[in-house]
């Protein structure tokens, strides 16, 4: 049988990473890194050979399946969504719309059709009910970029390339090559910033991956990055360092910022945070002189207290140091199709606008259309007027990626009625009544609407399908517009290509008024997510603009591309790329310097003995990876690292076995003693605990872990973007 070559993009995690794909017939023979890719390279990490495994997992679902007698079972597509019919519509006409909840997980964000047409189905679903996890991971930089830049998803990232002073806080880019900052191969690019004479720092309680590599690494306090950033910014201001550069005229709000600062002094900070005051000072002053320096800020900055204080002040440093939007600096990438920065009148805009209405049990204010996932229990179990009783999950598995998944199970188990579009039955999933399997990612089309938003390198790519899907399967994309008919009243029935159709009518109106028709025939012979990609590409800042420009991008031209299209480095796009109301950089967001305060009040807090956090693995991006043969391989990844002082006093062998408690939970875990921690800081890694009855995923099951998760308190969230916090919890730990 003759061997094919496909190009593909990984769909596993925000390195978006070239593939080369190999097969004969329906098997996957290789899968290496396509050295000819104009993004990646070449470059490969673990995951993407895992596509092959994901593509034959004997645990991956094929077909639909149904409750019947308390158990899932097989069953066809046209007896599930029957179901659906049945027991979804009446829920919603007894109780309204917001007794149906969506939540969405972190692959629908790598998946063309599920990113593109899960808007569609809340949209149809007309729920406030509305989670995502995001809420786990990134909200407080999507909420201080939108307050700052006037959207959520203009986030800008280091120019690594052109870097020369690069200092990362709360993030490990040699494990997740960037997160909200798409860099495959870090670790080759951070040997070249360093090749020419540049310098690469890191702050973490754990010396890093990232760290082993880098020239300098300091350890700091969890949960304390907003006091070192704040003082890092006042020592800016008090040493006469502050230097916008060009971007002076569209910056507003440095004096507001320099009295909201000045309690934080670097001594202040220094005790807080367990950082030097001379150190404090050394770093602000270096980032200010650094001909091309940046700092880069990621989910440890994220997932705590002050999430979005902290995700404000890295951008805020940028900027006062002349280091945003320029080359070598943190800048704005401009990506072909999607971006609403690239869009509309450049630099002037809606802004962003948060708490049009807040969670109905603890009153958390809606962000990005989202409520807390850390909600979703008590908006289940808490009757009354908008109690959810009904769910619709997409790719998510909140039972073990959120804080209080144990009573989450409980209040699944009490919904009315549930049905997830998931690849498996797992932690979450096992409740549903209905699961519907979305196909391999080697069986679908791709394109990363997101991503390209985040990359270090303007770029286009898409991939083509590897394999023909099995007959009757329907696209992930056709699942979800099915599921929307349902709810619209248009029943199982319902004429997809027709609803589709209606559905783009209607958003060309919008954007072309009476030229719709026009571009709507420019895009027929086209359906689905290729149909929208080709008409953002068109009408995006590289298109064809319908034939304005022949030599421009369209969907066609990509597919005539297979290893992409290089669109050049980062340029500075300021202040073209604002779409704040002022049309300027917000410094000084009211709402932002009004939670300082809370910050300034935590400044002489006394930390506890010994705080968690957690971590992540390369061969480790979502749970269900944990059941992927080539990433499950190896030694035990879901150890507690312990440094030896803390182990000494708790009595603790390398290899043994540690009990580690907090909220009323206790965990049982293997030890791994490491100077790599800070003294009293522990870390174990999330998404483990594979041992709960119900789900299949056999393979992970064997060395299920333990659920990080199941220690944290639910109920901590930062209070401006509702993120869980899922690091720098108080525990106790005792010989096992």
């Amino acid at each position: 049988m003759q061997e094919k070559t496909h190009h593909r993009i990984c769909p596993l995690c925000e390195a978006c990473c070239g593939l080369e794909v190999r097969t004969e017939g329906a098997r996957v023979t290789s899968i290496r890194g396509a050295a000819d890719d104009v993004f990646s390279q070449g470059y490969l990490c673990p995951k993407g050979v895992a596509l092959a495994d994901l593509h034959e997992d004997p645990d991956r679902l094929r077909t639909p399946l149904l409750r019947r007698d308390g158990e899932l079972v097989p069953c066809s597509w046209d007896e599930a969504f029957a179901e659906v019919q049945r027991r979804l519509p009446p829920v919603i006409a007894r109780h309204g719309r917001d007794a149906l909840a969506l939540a969405a997980g972190n692959p629908v964000a790598h998946r063309f059709g599920l990113l593109l047409y899960f808007a569609r189905l809340a949209r149809a679903c007309g729920s406030r009910n509305l989670f995502s996890a995001s809420t786990l991971d990134q909200m407080p930089k999507q909420l201080s970029c939108g307050l700052m830049f006037g959207h959520w998803l203009s986030v800008p990232v280091p120019d690594i390339e052109r870097c020369d002073w690069l200092l990362v806080i709360g993030a490990n880019p040699m494990v997740s090559n960037g997160s909200l900052w798409t860099v495959p191969d870090f670790r080759g690019r951070a040997r070249a910033l360093r090749a020419r004479g540049g310098r690469l720092l890191v702050v973490d309680p754990r010396r890093t991956e990232t760290a082993r590599v880098a020239d300098e690494h300091l350890f700091i306090r969890p949960g304390t990055d907003v006091h070192l950033l704040a003082a890092m910014v006042h020592a800016l201001f008090e040493e006469g360092r502050v230097a916008p550069g060009r971007l002076a005229a569209h910056l507003a709000g440095i004096e507001p910022l320099r009295q909201a600062v000045q309690a934080f002094t670097p001594e202040r900070a220094a005790r807080r945070c367990g950082i030097e005051a001379g150190e404090i000072r050394r770093l602000a002053r270096e980032l200010a002189v650094a001909p091309r320096g940046c700092v880069y800020g990621r989910i440890g900055t994220c997932t705590q207290a002050f999430g979005t204080l902290a995700s404000w002040l890295v951008d805020v440093l940028n900027a006062l140091t002349g280091q945003l939007d320029r080359p070598g600096g943190a800048m704005f990438p401009e990506a072909p199709a999607f971006a609403a920065n690239t869009q509309g009148s450049p630099g002037r805009g809606r802004g962003i606008t948060t708490a049009r209405h807040a969670s109905r049990v603890s009153g958390a204010p809606e962000v990005y259309g989202e409520l807390p996932m850390t909600c979703l229990a008590e908006e289940i179990e808490t009757p009354g007027e908008g109690q959810v009783r009904s769910l619709i999950t997409v790719a998510s598995n909140p039972v073990l990626s959120a804080p209080g998944g144990a009573r989450l199970a409980r209040a699944l188990g009490r919904l009315d009625f549930m049905v997830s579009v998931d690849a498996y039955v797992n932690e979450t999933t096992r409740h549903a009544h209905v699961v519907l399997p979305g196909l391999s990612p080697l069986e679908e089309s791709h394109y990363d609407v997101a991503f390209p938003q985040f990359s270090y390198r303007n770029q286009a790519r898409y991939s083509a399908p590897v394999f023909e899907p099995a007959a009757g399967a329907p696209a992930e994309w056709q699942t979800l517009l099915r599921l929307g008919a349902i709810v619209m009243g248009r029943g199982a029935d319902a004429d997809l290509q027709a609803l589709d159709d209606e559905l783009l009518a209607a958003e060309l109106r919008r954007q072309f008024g009476d030229g719709a028709g026009a571009v709507a025939e420019s895009l027929k012979g086209l359906r689905g997510p290729e149909r929208l990609l080709d008409l953002a590409l068109r009408t995006g800042p590289y298109g064809d603009g319908f034939g304005r420009r022949p030599q421009g991008l369209s969907l066609a031209v990509l597919q005539a591309s297979p290893r992409g299209i290089d669109l050049g480095p980062l340029a500075p796009r300021l202040p073209a790329a604002l779409r704040t109301p002022s049309g300027q950089v917000e410094l000084a967001p009211p709402t932002l310097l009004a939670d300082l305060e809370r910050a300034r009040l935590d400044l002489d807090a006394t930390p506890p003995p010994l705080v968690l956090i957690g971590r992540r693995d390369v061969r480790s991006n979502n749970s269900w990876m944990h059941n992927l043969p080539t990433l499950a391989k190896g030694p035990e990844r879901c150890t507690l690292l312990v440094h030896p002082q803390d182990a000494q006093r708790a009595g603790l062998a390398d290899g043994g076995r540690a009990r580690l408690a907090a909220a009323g939970s206790e965990l049982e875990v293997g030890v791994e003693i490491s100077d790599d921690m800070m003294p009293g800081v522990l870390s174990l890694p999330h998404g483990w605990g594979h041992d709960l009855p119900g789900s299949r995923l056999h393979l992970a099951a064997q060395r299920p872990g333990v659920n990080l998760n199941a220690l944290l308190d639910e109920r901590l969230r930062d209070p401006l973007s509702g993120n869980a916090v899922l690091g720098g919890t108080a525990v106790s730990l005792r010989a096992g």
